[in-house]
């Protein structure tokens, strides 16, 4: 089943973390978002994903802003910051619960790997299930204990409630009469992900489904390293009444030696190209016309 686009309601956004300076992978997903949500009269958002208390930095806050002004981009409204946000993810992680769709988990990373039983997934290893099956006196004495814990979701319980759901899936790069394909949700196959951490009071699952709800945007465009998770974010969206946007996923930009361009891997940081004297506008312009720098490439993840 397909069905148009309506380019007079788009809302995009760019949702960075601030664990790093920018590099050329951002620009060219911020640039694509931008320039796609003017170019059909729309709207471009800016969201600071700084939840991760132990890797968020304000300097590094600073820094994207800067980036992104550097390369030309603005933004549409006030910056969004998670930060500010918790209460809404507390309100919608007790609704989960009442729901009967949450149970804590005590594992740690170390534990799932040990584990015969688990799986992998499209995301990696599969939760095998450890904790779902304690009973609630356990579960509240070892929360009473003050033993971390994350927040897992019962994940075929919650498809159960959810029943079938569907995204729509658009073409990149989008086209003015493109038409959007819808694609089945397959959720199980992710396992009872996390959906508030040990170190952090929401996963990028939620969080992510729930800001992109509240700031109204209507298309999703990021890398095709998120496809999986999305089938897990219209999930989210059907439990609890949200809606569903448009998602349009991009090929990655690779690195000569194949790899995909990340900030924990060292990529080309903006920054740097600045302080060598890199002109801003053709660098944009570079990126748009996918004339990147020696070295890189679009590819898959």
């Amino acid at each position: 089943m397909t069905q148009s686009i309506q380019p007079q309601h788009m809302v995009t956004r760019f949702a960075p973390s601030p664990t790093g300076r920018l590099h050329l992978g951002h620009a060219w997903s911020a640039l694509m978002a931008h320039d796609m949500a003017h170019a059909h009269g729309g709207a471009f958002r800016l969201r600071i994903e700084d939840i991760d208390g132990t890797r968020s930095r304000p300097d590094h806050v600073a820094g994207i802003v800067e980036d992104l002004r550097w390369l030309g981009i603005s933004w549409d409204g006030e910056i969004v910051f998670q930060s500010a946000r918790l209460d809404h993810y507390d309100a919608a992680l007790a609704r989960l619960r009442e729901m009967g769709l949450l149970y804590p988990c005590f594992c740690t990373r170390a534990d799932i790997a040990a584990s015969a039983s688990a799986p992998h997934g499209p995301e990696g290893p599969v939760y095998p299930g450890s904790c779902r099956g304690l009973d609630e006196a356990a579960r509240e004495s070892r929360i009473a204990a003050g033993t971390p814990h994350a927040w897992r979701i019962d994940m075929a319980r919650a498809v159960e409630r959810a029943g079938p759901t569907a995204w729509n899936a658009l073409p990149f790069p989008l086209e003015s009469a493109a038409m959007a394909t819808a694609v089945r949700a397959d959720p199980i196959a992710a396992g009872d992900v996390v959906l508030a951490r040990k170190d952090a009071p929401a996963s990028y699952h939620l969080s992510c489904t729930l800001d992109d709800a509240a700031m109204g945007v209507t298309h999703v465009l990021r890398g095709d390293d998120l496809y999986a998770a999305t089938h897990i974010h219209r999930l989210i969206q059907a439990l609890l009444d949200l809606p569903s946007p448009a998602y349009i996923h991009h090929p990655l930009l690779m690195g000569a030696d194949g790899k995909r361009l990340a900030k924990r891997d060292g990529s080309i940081a903006l920054a740097d190209l600045r302080m060598q004297g890199m002109d801003p506008r053709r660098l944009a312009d570079d990126l748009r016309a996918a004339r990147f720098p020696i070295g890189i490439s679009l590819g898959k993840a």
